[in-house]
């Protein structure tokens, strides 16, 4: 068959399985329609690859300006109905994997989403052309196997070291640019507006979901308290976006009563000291890759920890005797997890318990080697634990995440002596967020 014939094929069977599901999807079991939508996704994203291929072609030979269009992404945009932005992003991506074979190779078999794609085309900058060639193979394996929030992780890891000054540059935007309004508006109320560079920002927020988890516990107790097992989060009196108002105010309530002359909670910076260091690696204890430029203004005032990880990434063990994960020991695995360890989610390590990968119950050891960062929600959600699941939504993904790599670098954080900061191993669930 030639183009035309492959493509009204195509049309074709589209249009049967429309006609197909229409009344039909009640009537399969749930494991059929689980498969078949995995089936699906994959042809999606096949035929997304496809697409992309002919609108290289189509952009390559110029066929969209016959008819006297400006640009590729004019002509696609007002030819399919989708938004400027969008057809501007499939042009760049036709074009980019022109020059990105394995990329291309891998996206055309359906080894990669549209997503991993268009983020390895944004890691192949101009002025990264060419150490982009030379790793693409090794990138493009790294994006198969890692969910989509760790290959960014990995990529910008990536162009910070393979573009040094170009990341260097953009740090001292970030700060240059950096600027906060508080406009008086409508009926005295007041529209907050601003930008801050990634570690003032991670100061900033850190302690802005600090204090809405805890006015969360309240509200989550006061529930509670008046519906009992019937709790749910539609219950709640507060919404998270009011809680956030709440904690902002409790933040300038705070700072008001601060006595002339306190010393304010420092920045924190945890320097990693492993073969990786090397690699001139920062990160924040968010997981935004930062350069060295951004942290250069806080280190006056910041304190510093050190943590030496041996052979394999690991740190010698603490408290081997202990039932609980506490001091050096929980801060060692804080810093190489960084995040919940469940598949696909991300909570910080601030908010997650360590929890034994063998149950204590079971002669589980407290050591690093046993230990894992799980967030509220998914450590209860073990087999053979009782405690019934929190109210808020989980993700239930099937493909395990690879062991995380040691980090490297520097990761910001801010230290408090502030009684709030000491929680149990377990407690409610986690502010279900916006």
């Amino acid at each position: 068959m030639d183009l035309i014939d492959d493509v009204d094929a195509v049309d074709l069977a589209v249009g049967a399985l429309v006609a197909g599901q229409r009344g039909a999807l009640h009537a399969p079991a749930n494991s059929v329609i689980t498969s078949s939508l995995w089936d699906l996704e994959r042809d999606v994203v096949l035929l997304e690859a496809a697409r992309t291929q002919m609108v290289g072609e189509w952009v390559a030979r110029g066929l969209h300006g016959l008819d006297g269009s400006r640009s590729p992404a004019a002509r696609l945009a007002r030819e399919t109905g989708c938004s400027a932005t969008a057809a501007k992003v499939v042009v760049r991506r036709a074009r980019k994997l022109r020059t990105m074979p394995v990329t291309a190779a891998a996206f055309e078999r359906g080894e990669l989403s549209t997503d991993k794609v268009d983020e390895l085309c944004r890691a192949n900058g101009k002025k990264r052309q060419d150490r982009f060639a030379e790793a693409e193979e090794r990138l493009v394996a790294d994006a198969k196997r890692l969910c989509f929030a760790d290959l960014q992780h990995v990529l910008a890891v990536w162009r910070d070291a393979a573009d040094a000054e170009a990341a260097d540059d953009a740090a001292q935007r970030d700060i240059d640019g950096s600027h906060f309004a508080a406009v008086r508006s409508y009926r005295g109320t007041i529209d907050l507006h601003g930008r801050l560079d990634p570690v003032r920002g991670a100061i900033v927020c850190g302690e802005l979901e600090r204090l809405e988890q805890h006015l969360w516990e309240q509200d989550w107790a006061e529930t509670r308290a008046t519906w009992g097992d019937d709790a749910t989060v539609d219950k709640v009196a507060r919404t998270p976006g009011q809680r956030r108002a709440a904690a902002v105010t409790l933040m300038a309530e705070r700072s008001a009563a601060m006595a002339p002359g306190s010393t304010p909670a420092r920045p924190l910076f945890t320097v990693i000291i492993d073969p990786a260091t090397a690699e001139r690696v920062c990160e924040l204890s968010n997981g935004t890759v930062v350069g060295p430029g951004h942290l250069a203004p806080f280190i006056s005032t910041a304190d510093l920890e050190r943590v030496v990880f041996g052979p394999g990434g690991r740190v010698l063990d603490v408290g081997r005797r202990s039932r609980f994960f506490r001091g050096g020991l929980r801060r060692a695995i804080e810093v190489r997890d960084r995040h919940c360890t469940f598949p696909g989610c991300r909570e910080p390590a601030e908010r997650c318990d360590v929890d034994h990968i063998v149950e204590w119950t079971d002669g589980g050891e407290t050591t690093q080697a046993n230990g894992r960062l799980r967030c509220g929600p998914h450590n209860r959600q073990r087999p053979g634990r009782r405690t019934p699941a929190p109210p808020d939504p989980i993700d239930d993904l099937d493909d395990e995440w690879p062991d995380p790599p040691p980090a490297a670098g520097c990761t910001p954080s801010v230290a408090s002596d502030d009684p709030l900061d000491s929680r149990p191993d377990a407690g409610p669930p986690p502010d279900p967020g916006p």
